[in-house]
């Protein structure tokens, strides 16, 4: 009698242990699957965070001086003035993209520092440069007429200041002779004659605006109309040619910006290689989230959550 209840025992609890495994294996198992759900989720989330609302980047010089220094850490706000969305991937075989940029909280405004991609790597012609940022200010946005007037940024009937003020009296104040000629000289060319101390005026073209063009301002505006139509533009004979189409006005495509750096004597921008297309444009700037000594590589932390 005791053998048999010994059995009866033996085998309920080989069944319990076994039930017992069971049960612990699927805790387990729906732990495990959790955790996946979470990790792809929060994977997921990441990625829509970058693409479509903020970015860091760090700026690497002294083209921004004294708003922004070398070991700053920026975020970068997509919905202005929206965020960038490839439609294909072949930019990663042969350099050919195409996007579309989704409808953003609001349009870039003058005076604010945005990142965009460096457009003029190659110096013959504008193309899109997904390896080089910039950040850089604002100063003039599409159907403005910027100039400089003895070193001073102006737009046209805006009594605003802009950019850094101090530094560009500086400026005004340096003579001609005492800044180097690849400081001194500025965009287009020899023949418009521009520089650092007096420039334009330039007419910064948006969305479906219709520009009268010439043998002389096609100067200003021959890489964009190339970029837009991947088309080339030539002068022959008196005559501006796009794709051997004779042409005396063109209607552009997208919205250009004049950017320029604060440190005005030291800045490689709009000054220097033209104008930025729209669809370069990453965001806006709006906060130091940290920043680190270059030359020490110690935080300054006085310099942590500065709004910009």
């Amino acid at each position: 009698m005791k053998s048999s209840l010994n059995k009866i025992f033996v085998l309920c609890g080989e069944k319990l242990k076994k039930k017992f495994k069971k049960l612990k294996f699927k805790r387990i198992l729906k732990s495990i699957f959790g955790w996946f759900l979470f990790l792809i989720f929060a994977i997921i989330f990441a990625i829509a965070l970058r693409v479509c609302l903020l970015a860091s980047f760090v700026i690497p010089t002294y083209s921004m001086a004294p708003t922004l220094l070398p070991g700053d850490f920026i975020f970068v706000n997509k919905m202005i003035p929206g965020p960038r969305i490839f439609k294909s991937w072949g930019f990663l075989r042969n350099g050919d993209f195409s996007m579309k940029r989704l409808k953003g909280y609001r349009k870039i405004r003058r005076n604010e520092i945005i990142v965009f991609n460096y457009p003029y790597s190659n110096p013959h012609k504008l193309e899109l440069d997904f390896n080089v940022f910039y950040a850089k200010r604002c100063i003039a946005v599409p159907g403005d007429t910027f100039f400089i007037d003895n070193g001073i940024y102006r737009v046209k009937n805006l009594p605003d200041t802009l950019g850094h003020y101090a530094n560009q009296q500086k400026l005004s104040e340096t003579p001609a002779e005492n800044l180097r000629p690849n400081i001194y000289r500025c965009f287009p060319d020899t023949v418009y004659g521009w520089n650092v101390k007096n420039f334009g005026p330039l007419y910064i073209p948006g969305e479906n605006d219709t520009v009268a063009i010439d043998t002389m301002n096609i100067r200003l505006y021959r890489k964009l109309i190339e970029y837009e139509t991947q088309q080339p533009v030539d002068v022959r004979d008196g005559q501006v040619f796009i794709a051997d189409k004779p042409a005396d006005k063109y209607v552009f495509q997208q919205n250009y910006y004049f950017m320029a750096g604060d440190h005005v004597k030291d800045s490689r921008d709009s000054r220097y290689w033209g104008l930025l297309p729209e669809d370069h444009i990453v965001g806006k700037a709006f906060i130091i989230w940290k920043s680190k000594d270059r030359k020490t590589n110690k935080w300054q932390w006085k310099r942590f959550f500065q709004r910009l």
